[in-house]
């Protein structure tokens, strides 16, 4: 569903409130020569009334140029002809010299600097994103007709579309990125061209894929965009086990990713790629993922397996905390939570879901044992004991556990060291 009425006429805004930075910084380049305007998201989001601090700029100015008139700056990405130069309210705003591609493989395009803005603007990926606002003249720049499409609620690509998506495969997923969460149409020509180009995916580095997963998961609702990857096919080619998904199981997990807290990506993480199953870590290595993060997401996958105690079952909710981990249990129920409002649960469903995790969250503030760390005795106590360190050191600390998540009264120094005597 477009976000405009397609037809809608708008005569664009006068003026874009943009941050002094960014006035400061173009000022500074025209009055040395060098023609300079803001481009891309920020401008599209202004347009669509949402405000974003990382204003990009694009300039006729050379990066050396622009080093020489801006200190202090950061070589970003010179190859790109990208300098960091940071403003007067301390944000380091991207400065990158007039482009244009010359050779592409569809991964990595080669490029040339341009002396004209339209070269830049014509090698942009889509109508919307090709809209540039000049900030101390108030003028915009708008050679695509990018301003008609975002009143149309319409992503269509600059040129000819089969062309944009061979030049950079990523732009098939940032359209389907942006589609979702603008909740525009794509145009007819655009969506065939993406289609085809979909099974071209993986010539994409994982760490390009990786990138764009983690934007959409930050949306405030993912689930547009990814209903998208799965009509195109993408959702089969970039994450592997996840095209195998019945409609209706397909339609609650994008419920329940969106129940869960746009900041907390690691938990939208999980829930979509948890129909993976034992395939999380071998996809999450191939889209170069931290180490951190595939343990995170592998042990919340499993802890959201194990089946929640019945309410009022004090000791059922301590084996619980012990097999998922007190530090993953908030995280644990939060994921719970979300797949509750996937499937859309009742009432009766609802409150007991409340009750659990008011069991849990008890046992937590209570601070009862739930793990060997929290022991009254430790390797050192058993040393004491006579015994040698070793395999038998964890299964009689695994034992003494077991005996306090019992009865929690047993958890003393004394009595402990007492039972393992016996044992001995």
């Amino acid at each position: 569903m477009a976000a405009y009425s397609v037809g809608e006429v708008k005569s664009l805004p006068k003026k874009l409130e943009v941050p002094d930075a960014v006035v400061e910084i173009t000022r500074r380049l025209e009055d040395n020569g060098f023609e300079t305007w803001t481009v891309g998201g920020a401008v599209r989001d202004a347009l669509l009334g949402e405000y974003r601090s990382d204003w990009d700029l694009a300039t006729a100015a050379r990066p050396d140029a622009v080093r020489k008139l801006f200190r202090p700056s950061y070589p970003i990405g010179l190859q790109f002809g990208t300098v960091g130069v940071r403003g007067s309210d301390d944000y380091v705003y991207e400065v990158t010299t007039f482009r244009r591609d010359i050779e592409t493989d569809g991964r990595h395009a080669v490029v040339e600097y341009a002396d004209e803005l339209e070269d830049d603007l014509a090698r942009r990926d889509f109508t919307v994103n090709a809209i540039a606002y000049h900030a101390t003249q108030r003028e915009f720049r708008d050679p695509f007709s990018g301003w008609n499409d975002l009143n149309a609620g319409l992503l269509r690509c600059v040129g000819d579309p089969a062309t944009r998506f061979a030049e950079d495969y990523l732009r098939v997923l940032r359209g389907l990125r942006f589609a979702g969460r603008f909740h525009f149409d794509i145009e007819e020509g655009t969506w065939e061209a993406l289609i085809a180009a979909v099974p071209k995916l993986p010539r994409l580095s994982g760490e390009r894929v990786r990138e764009e997963t983690l934007k959409v998961m930050a949306s405030p609702l993912p689930s547009p965009s990814l209903d998208l990857y799965r009509k195109s096919g993408a959702v089969g080619v970039t994450y592997p086990g996840l095209d195998h998904i019945e409609e209706a199981a397909w339609h609650r997990l994008l419920r329940s990713i969106d129940a869960l807290p746009s900041r907390r990506l690691r938990l939208r993480l999980t829930m979509f790629f948890a129909p993976i199953g034992g395939g999380i870590e071998e996809m999450m290595t191939r889209l170069r993922f931290s180490n951190a993060e595939i343990r995170d997401v592998s042990a919340l996958r499993n802890a959201i397996r194990i089946p929640l105690p019945r309410p009022g079952d004090i000791v059922t909710a301590r084996y619980w905390l012990r097999a998922v981990d007190p530090a993953r249990a908030r995280d644990a129920l939060r994921l719970h939570a979300a797949e509750a409002v996937g499937r859309d649960a009742g009432p009766a469903e609802r409150a007991e879901l409340a009750e659990q995790t008011r069991l849990i969250l008890n046992v937590i503030r209570r601070s009862d044992p739930v793990v060997v760390g929290d022991l009254a005795i430790d390797g050192n106590d058993l040393k004491q004991l006579g015994l040698q360190p070793g395999p038998e050191f964890a299964r009689i600390l695994e034992t003494c556990l077991d005996m306090v998540i019992e009865d929690p009264e047993l958890n003393t120094r004394a009595k402990l060291i007492e039972t393992v005597r016996e044992w001995l």
